[in-house]
C-alpha cells in the first residue's frame, strides 16, 4: 500500500490518499480528508457513488460502533402520510429478498396482493369497506407469513456479537446502530448491504401493530405532548411543527406500502446516506471493505427540501395540556437555523444560564430554592432551531411565578448581570464535556452522524470551539436582546385528564404460523464465512498502576491518562452508612454548603471557572470523594478541594 500526504490549504485538512490491494489492473485510489488538530482524527472519504464514509480511530476496546445516517426523516414524509419515515424504520430489520425468507419468488406475489388492497383500503371511507379489505389483507399476510423468517437480521447480527441493535427517525434524519466487535466489520458490511439494497415489507401488518402501541404510548407521555403544542406554536407551517415524528392517527390507520417504497427509492441512495465508524479499526483496510459492498449502491437525485418561511411571532403564545406527571411549565423560543452565523451563541446562551454549577438559573433560581427544579436546553435543524426554558414549582407556588423567574434570568443576560469571566470559563467546560464524550464511540460516531445531516464541514466542528472564543460578553448580550424577545411560546402541563387524546385501535391479526427455527439460504452462506480471532490484551495491574504514599502512611494508586486532557481523583475513606447512619445525609447536604472563605454559591462558580466538579457519596462501608476536570487545574482543584473538606460550616437555614 502506497502512503502519500498533502497539505490543502483551501479547507485547512490533510489529504491522504492511498491504493486499494485488489486485483484489479490499476489499483484504486481512495482519498481522505483529515482536518489538522481534530482530536477524534476523522477520515472522511467519499465514494464514487456519493456515498459519505466517516472513520474515526479509538483503540480502547476491541470494538466499533456503527452509525448509518440517512438525511431523510419525518419532516420529508408526504403530508397525507406522516409517521412514514419512523414505520420504514421499523421495516428494515425484515430483511430482504434474500433475507427472512424461505422462498421468495411465491412470497413476493402475496406481498405484491397486499399492497394493493392497502392502496383500495386507503382511498376509500366506507368503514364496512375497510374492514371488509382489512380481513382480506389479514388472510393473505397469514399465507405470506408461511414464507417469513422472522427476526433473522437480529439474529444474524447477534451471531457476529453485536450489541445496542437499534435505530432513530427524527425531523432531519434516520439513523441505524451496531456497536460490533472489531474482527466483523467484513460480515456487517455484507449484511448492512444487503437490508440497504432494497426494501421489502414483509409481516407489515403486524409491525404496524407494534407502530400503533407506540402511537398509543406517545399519548400519554406528558413530554413529548408538552413538545408538540410548543412545536405547532412555532413552527404552524413547516414539518418541524406539523408532521410529528410518529405520524398522525389518521395517517397511521390508512398506510400505504406504495408510498414506503417511493419514499425508500427517493432517499435511501449512497449519495444521501453516511457510514460513520468509530473504535478499532483501520481505515485504509475499512474504505476497501465498504466500497466492495456498497459501492455497488446506484445514485439518484436527491429532491431538495422547499419550505415557507414563518411569519416573525410578536406575542406571546400560551397553551395548557394535561396529563398524570407532575406539573410544569415549559417555554420554548423560535431561532434561525444551524447555517444562520450566530445560532452558535445559542449553545453559549445555554450554558450561561444553566450548567449544573454557576449558571444564572443555577444560582439565582435553584441554589437559593426559588424554584424546586429547573433547565434549559436547545436544539438546532437545518431550517430552524428551538432553545427552551422549563420549571417546576414549589409547594405553593404558581406555574406563572416560575415562568417569569425563568424569563427574568434573560433580562439578567441582556442588562450584563453575570461574571466578565463567565464566558470563558463556558468554553473551558464545553472542551471538558467534549473531551469525555470523546471517550465513548458511540458520542464519536453520533458527532460524525450531526455533522453530516447538517451539511457542516468537519474543519468547522474541529474548529468550533476556536470560535465560540472569539463570542465575547457584549456580544452575548446584543444576541440575547435580539433574539429572545416576544418570539416564545408557553405551554403549562397541568396534572389532569387530557380528554383530547387519540388512540388508534389495533387491527384484527390472526395468529400467524411462523417457524422460528428456518434459516434462509444467505444465512447459511453468511455463517460460513470465517473470522480472525481477536489477540487478547492482558493488562499487568504491577506495571500499569503506580503507587506511592502520602505523609509515609496513606497509599496512592494512579495511572497515566493518555487518551485525553483530563484527570480523575477519588479519596477512599473506609467508612460508610453503616458507620454513622448520618452519613447519606451528610454527602446529600455537602453541594449546598460553603467554607469560612467561600459561600456555597461562590465555591460553585469557582469549580466551574475551573473546569472542574466534585461529587461525594457513599456506600454502606465506604464514602468516595471525587474531584475531575481539566488536567491544567489540577493542583488548584486540590488545594479548593482540601479546603472544603477542611473548612466546611454548617448552614442552618
Amino acid at each position: 500500500m502506497k502512503n502519500t500526504k498533502t497539505t490543502c490549504i483551501a479547507i485547512a485538512a490533510l489529504t491522504l490518499t492511498f491504493l486499494s490491494c485488489n486485483t484489479e489492473k490499476t489499483p484504486k485510489k481512495y482519498t481522505a480528508e483529515v482536518v489538522e488538530n481534530d482530536p477524534m482524527n476523522v477520515h472522511s472519504y467519499t465514494l464514487d457513488n456519493g456515498l459519505k464514509v466517516n472513520i474515526s480511530v479509538n483503540k480502547d476496546e476491541p470494538r466499533i460502533q456503527t452509525l448509518i445516517a440517512v438525511k431523510a426523516g419525518s419532516k420529508n414524509d408526504p403530508k397525507d402520510c406522516t409517521g412514514l419515515a419512523h414505520y420504514l424504520e421499523h421495516m428494515l430489520f425484515k430483511g430482504s429478498s434474500t433475507i427472512g425468507t424461505t422462498n421468495w419468488e411465491e412470497e413476493k406475489k402475496l406481498l405484491q396482493q397486499i399492497s394493493d388492497l392497502y392502496e383500495l383500503h386507503k382511498q376509500t371511507n366506507n368503514e364496512t369497506e375497510k374492514k371488509s379489505i382489512y380481513k382480506q389483507i389479514d388472510s393473505l399476510s397469514f399465507l405470506a407469513a408461511e414464507y417469513a423468517v422472522p427476526n433473522e437480521y437480529d439474529k444474524m447480527v447477534s451471531s457476529i456479537g453485536a450489541s445496542g441493535t437499534n435505530a432513530y427517525t427524527s425531523d432531519e434524519q434516520t439513523v441505524y446502530i451496531n456497536d460490533i466487535p472489531a474482527n466483523e466489520l467484513e460480515k456487517w458490511l455484507m449484511l448492512e448491504s444487503n437490508r440497504f439494497s432494497e426494501l421489502v415489507l414483509r409481516l407489515f401488518h403486524t409491525e404496524l401493530e407494534t407502530v400503533y402501541e407506540e402511537f398509543n404510548r406517545g399519548q400519554d407521555n406528558d413530554i413529548r405532548k408538552v413538545f408538540q403544542t410548543l412545536s405547532k406554536r412555532l413552527f404552524p407551517n413547516h414539518p418541524y411543527g406539523t408532521q410529528p415524528t410518529i405520524g398522525h392517527g389518521e395517517h397511521l390507520k390508512n398506510p400505504s406500502m406504495v408510498k414506503i417504497h417511493d419514499f425508500f427509492n427517493t432517499y435511501y441512495v449512497p449519495n444521501n446516506m453516511a457510514i460513520n465508524l468509530a473504535g478499532d479499526i483501520n481505515p485504509d483496510s475499512a474504505i476497501r471493505m465498504i466500497d466492495k459492498y456498497f459501492g455497488v449502491m446506484q445514485s439518484k437525485p436527491v429532491p431538495e427540501f422547499e419550505f415557507t418561511k414563518e411569519e416573525p411571532i410578536t406575542q406571546e403564545m400560551i397553551d395548557t395540556v394535561y396529563g398524570p406527571s407532575a406539573e410544569s411549565v415549559w417555554i420554548a423560543f423560535r431561532q434561525e437555523g444551524v447555517h444562520h452565523e450566530k445560532t452558535k451563541y445559542l449553545q453559549l446562551v445555554d450554558w450561561l444560564l444553566n450548567n449544573g454549577q454557576a449558571g444564572l438559573l443555577d444560582l439565582n433560581l435553584i441554589q437559593k430554592q426559588k424554584i424546586l427544579k429547573g433547565g434549559t436546553g436547545s436544539s438546532e435543524d437545518n431550517d430552524y432551531s428551538l432553545f427552551y426554558f422549563y420549571g417546576v414549582a414549589r409547594e405553593g407556588q404558581s406555574l406563572n411565578e416560575v415562568k417569569e423567574l425563568l424569563l427574568a434570568q434573560l433580562d439578567s443576560i441582556k442588562e450584563g448581570k453575570f461574571e466578565d469571566w463567565l464566558p470563558e470559563a463556558i468554553i473551558n467546560n464545553i472542551r471538558l464535556e467534549e473531551a469525555r464524550a470523546l471517550e465513548s464511540n458511540r458520542s464519536r460516531a453520533q458527532k460524525m452522524v450531526q455533522a453530516f445531516i447538517l451539511d457542516i464541514p468537519w474543519k468547522d466542528v474541529v474548529n468550533e470551539t476556536n470560535q465560540l472564543k472569539k463570542i465575547t460578553k457584549t456580544d452575548l448580550i446584543n444576541y440575547v436582546k435580539e433574539n429572545f424577545t416576544t418570539n416564545y411560546a408557553v405551554t403549562f402541563k397541568m396534572t389532569g385528564i387530557d380528554t383530547t387524546v387519540m388512540k388508534v385501535d389495533k387491527p384484527q391479526i390472526t395468529p400467524l404460523n411462523i417457524n422460528r427455527e428456518a434459516k434462509s439460504s444467505f444465512y447459511a452462506s453468511f455463517d460460513s464465512v470465517p473470522t480472525d480471532r481477536i489477540a487478547p490484551v492482558f493488562m499487568d495491574y504491577q506495571t500499569a498502576i503506580q503507587r506511592d504514599t502520602l505523609r509515609g502512611s496513606i497509599p496512592l494508586s494512579y495511572i497515566h491518562n493518555s487518551t485525553n486532557e483530563l484527570f480523575s481523583l477519588n479519596y477512599i475513606i473506609d467508612m460508610g452508612s453503616d458507620y454513622d447512619k448520618t452519613m447519606s445525609l451528610a454527602v446529600n447536604y455537602l453541594p449546598y454548603l460553603g467554607t469560612d472563605k467561600y459561600s456555597a454559591e461562590e465555591l460553585k462558580k469557582e469549580f466551574f471557572r475551573l473546569g472542574l466538579s466534585f461529587s461525594v457519596n457513599n456506600s454502606q462501608d465506604q464514602t468516595y470523594i471525587s474531584l475531575s476536570g481539566l488536567n491544567e487545574s489540577l493542583e488548584q482543584g486540590i488545594e479548593l478541594f482540601e479546603h472544603i473538606l477542611q473548612h466546611v460550616t454548617p448552614d442552618e437555614d
